[in-house]
């Protein structure tokens, strides 16, 4: 079975037609749903890029795998489920965003990164040295770094050979990363990173119809920089949404309430400027407006590519996922973007599998799943030996799930944060959180704060307006809940190294 792995960046889960929204149009996502099973209780494992994307690969939480907050590159000795993959017949490409080293700020200035902005910028093409192979198990690699139209990497060359007259003015856009959350993109829509995107996955599917790589099967990881911020919605997606005719979040003024969180209340709007930002109604309906072009945008281009795999007779043969590493507080609580608050916003991401002959179209699943469950999945279905998996990898198995929607595997997930703090004006500590969230109960837990956290009912009060934490009537649930959460820690920590298979 091939594999076409689609992914977003910052997408939320109820920012897809086919979970619910009433404003956005995604009718190419709708119709994947429609002939496969999307899953209404997906989490992120970590909700931040680098973390989360390592996770993925590895199969491993961030406390495992080490990538504990963006700004750290992953362990090139650390597995990955590609090299597996690698190993077992496949060819394995990567087009767009890959995010396993920083891109921005390193936590160490000795650090160096594949996937540096500015380098991938400046650096004149006759010195650049191509990507090591296989990159994180990635045999072939077209890389882009950066979001919106802030982007550099192999994109540049592309724009170069296609559209020289506007490479200066993308290589000065790239620079500018996060100077703004939003603009109107002066990119025209066919050489935005998007298309490069789409094309080049569509010239990859092309090569393997005509048998360029022998009898190997393909893994494709196609990875979309946007909706992450800064938003630049090229052509006519600029306009596609009408900011007034937007639904927007309905407790859009809950910030006075986070002001007085223990934890939080200090974070808000200050931390970082794409970190917890507070936003105003004008600010908001923009922001989704932007936000809903460049998905649309996405959503077209996925069309084409599964047009593509029809046309090229690979459509029975592959199987196709779609996910996105984490989503975005998009108003709730007064807030937009990211960062240590674990609302849902943040935390549930759309997933959406089709396997031929497998899943069963149009299949809703309510089961709890998490991302670090996609490497075991993909590995178990192709009946990979497990003595050929990534050491210590864990996660859960979804092909119950993905046979039969109504198959329960997990009775909880666990999210994990660790933003170390970098210097700023504001000298903030560094923050660590951690969650589980069970089918009823999300309990948060904050580092240094014994006597203090989040407890939200799920069912009754979606929306996360009402703290439970020190309500008397959910301290015997609190307290249980304290104890399952202890023993789940426990549970996710490894035995690795294994003493009897190293004697």
């Amino acid at each position: 079975m091939n594999i076409l792995f689609i992914i977003t960046d910052q997408q939320r889960m109820d920012h897809v037609g086919c979970y619910g929204n009433p404003d956005l149009k995604t009718p190419n996502l709708d119709r994947l749903a429609e002939e496969g099973v999307h899953f209404t209780n997906s989490y992120c494992t970590a909700p931040m890029c680098m973390p989360n994307r390592a996770t993925i690969f590895t199969g491993k939480y961030p406390n495992i795998h080490g990538v504990r907050c963006n700004g750290i590159n992953l362990d090139p000795n650390i597995p990955t489920f590609t090299q597996t993959l690698l190993k077992n017949n496949y060819h394995t490409y990567s087009i767009g965003k890959i995010h396993l080293n920083f891109f921005g700020n390193p936590y160490s200035r000795k650090s160096h990164s594949e996937e540096a902005l500015i380098p991938s910028i400046y650096t004149p093409k006759k010195k650049k040295k191509p990507h090591p192979k296989p990159y994180y198990g990635l045999d072939e690699v077209d890389m882009v770094i950066g979001h919106g139209d802030a982007v550099g990497g192999d994109y540049l060359d592309w724009v170069n050979q296609k559209a020289p007259d506007y490479y200066d003015l993308i290589k000065k856009r790239a620079t500018q990363l996060f100077d703004k959350i939003m603009a109107s993109s002066p990119i025209p829509e066919n050489i935005y990173q998007t298309s490069y995107i789409t094309e080049k996955t569509i010239s990859y599917l092309d090569r393997f119809s005509k048998g360029e790589y022998g009898e190997k099967n393909f893994f494709i990881h196609c990875s979309y920089p946007d909706p992450h911020h800064p938003v630049c919605p090229p052509g006519r997606y600029k306009n596609m949404y009408d900011p007034e005719k937007i639904e927007i979040s309905s407790n859009l003024h809950d910030i006075e309430r986070l002001y007085n969180h223990e934890v939080l209340g200090k974070y808000v709007n200050v931390y970082r400027p794409n970190w917890l930002r507070e936003t105003t109604e004008e600010e908001l309906r923009q922001f989704l407006a932007y936000s809903y072009g460049t998905i649309s945008m996405i959503d077209n281009s996925i069309g084409q590519i599964l047009a593509a795999l029809r046309s090229f007779k690979l459509e029975d043969e592959t199987m196709v996922i779609f996910t996105s590493d984490h989503g975005d507080l998009m108003g709730d609580h007064g807030l937009l973007l990211k960062g240590p608050a674990h609302f849902s916003g943040t935390l549930k991401v759309p997933l959406i599998w089709k396997i031929p002959g497998v899943t069963k179209s149009g299949s809703i699943s309510n089961s709890l799943v998490s991302s670090i469950d996609i490497p075991k999945t993909i590995l178990r279905f192709l009946k990979i030996k497990e003595e050929h998996y990534p050491i210590g990898i864990q996660g859960k198995d979804l092909n119950p799930i993905l046979k039969n929607s109504e198959e329960k595997v997990r009775d909880c997930v666990i999210i994990e944060e660790d933003e170390q703090s970098q210097k700023d004006s504001h000298n903030l500590p560094s923050i660590r959180l951690r969650s589980m969230v069970t089918k009823k109960y999300r309990l948060t837990l904050y580092e240094n704060f014994e006597n203090y956290g989040d407890l939200y009912n799920l069912e009754e009060d979606p929306l996360e307006e009402n703290n439970l934490w020190e309500n008397h009537a959910y301290q015997k649930i609190k307290n249980k809940l304290i104890r399952k959460f202890t023993h789940e820690l426990i549970k996710i920590q490894p035995h690795y190294p294994n003493k009897q298979a190293r004697a």
